[in-house]
């Protein structure tokens, strides 16, 4: 008998370490199979949600590979709002990230938006979480499925109310992430961090959001978004905007990385801290002692732990200037008082520097 109590005690302790719980990110690509979202004079959204999804999930299997990243979809499929939900669940997953393209009968609206759960201004939003709730009509018994709820009562978005998500400042904090790399290094119009009542997002037990990449209504952005150049930028967009959330930071060269989690980036509607004249450490501002400070845009091109000669390989024969925040030195060039000059000279620069971006600062 203690023969075999022995081995058992071998068997127990030769067993191996549990691993530490891998980070899940679960994509979702919206609408799909027989419903097909919103339509554009030559595309549908459903595509368009599917191959920004599969761009993110592969790129963020190359840049964390360490990460679990799962599909709601991978194909042209009808999935159930519900059942995305229930996937984010099951797999217990640590973010869950929605991608849409937005639609209006007005062919002029424009930009990128992020939406998480709330009911704040619901009725602004209300037409939206409408159109993308919408899709539970096409299951059959769906009042059973939703309980009771109904995407076209308003009467029924009350229940949202009172059912608070726990994960509010999570989402909003990626939410405005992933709005800041949209705006600062894409350049895309900025409709702002909203906050609105989809279900999806209310029953995934995760930091979530819903993520609109554009209006395939408007027919200028209807081809951007169809080009396969777009959708690898904005899928780099939504990997940096993870990275910064995560507080993973993807350093290229030594001692060269993107801290974007303090980084101040000017948007349209929403602007970030701005970079103060006190942080700023470099010695060739062209602001006088006793003069107030004034607003520039600049463009930065990337970030030291330690500072930088003026030859460094790094800064590429930029003249630059540089900010201090925290242990980070900030290297800028190209300021300017008017961001449309600015705007240009980042899209020079991109060659250089093509994680470069529009930051704001004062001297």
């Amino acid at each position: 008998m203690r023969k075999y109590l022995f081995i058992v005690f071998l068997s127990f302790f030769f067993l191996p370490l549990a691993a530490e719980k891998q980070y899940t990110v679960v994509l979702d690509a919206g609408h799909g199979g027989k419903d097909p979202g919103a339509v554009g004079k030559f595309s549908q959204e459903k595509d368009l949600n599917l191959k920004l999804v599969l761009e993110i999930g592969k790129k963020l299997n190359k840049q964390y590979p360490d990460v679990n990243v799962v599909y709601t979809r991978s194909t042209d499929v009808f999935i159930p709002l519900q059942t995305r939900a229930d996937i984010a669940n099951k797999n217990n997953a640590d973010l869950f990230i929605s991608i849409h393209t937005n639609s209006s009968e007005n062919k002029a609206p424009c930009g990128v938006e992020t939406f998480i759960l709330g009911t704040e201004k619901m009725e602004k939003n209300l037409d939206v979480a409408m159109r993308e709730n919408a899709v539970m009509k096409l299951e059959a018994d769906y009042k059973t499925t939703y309980q009771g709820f109904d995407p076209n009562s308003i009467d029924s978005y009350i229940m949202f109310e009172l059912m608070q998500n726990s994960y509010m400042d999570q989402s909003l904090r990626f939410a405005e992430q992933v709005q800041k790399r949209f705006v600062g290094h894409l350049n895309r119009e900025d409709r702002g961090v909203r906050q609105a009542a989809f279900w999806v997002l209310l029953k995934t037990a995760c930091p979530s959001i819903l993520f609109e990449m554009g209006f395939i209504s408007n027919p200028e952005e209807e081809r951007f978004l169809n080009q396969p150049a777009s959708i690898a930028q904005m899928a780099s967009a939504i990997v940096n905007a993870f990275g910064a959330y995560t507080h993973k930071q993807a350093v290229r060269q030594e001692s060269l990385a993107i801290d974007s989690t303090e980084m101040a980036v000017d948007t349209p509607n929403q602007t970030g801290e701005t970079l103060s004249r006190e942080n700023r450490i470099g010695s060739n501002s062209v602001l006088n002692k006793g003069q107030q400070p004034q607003t520039y845009y600049a463009v930065q091109i990337c970030a030291s732990k330690t500072p930088l000669a003026p030859n460094d390989p790094k800064l590429k024969g930029q003249t630059c200037e540089f900010i201090q925040v925290g242990e980070w030195y900030k290297y800028y060039t190209a300021a300017d008082t008017d961001r449309t000059k600015v705007q240009a000279a980042q899209k020079e620069l991109k060659s250089l520097f093509p994680d470069c971006w529009i930051i704001k600062v004062e001297k």
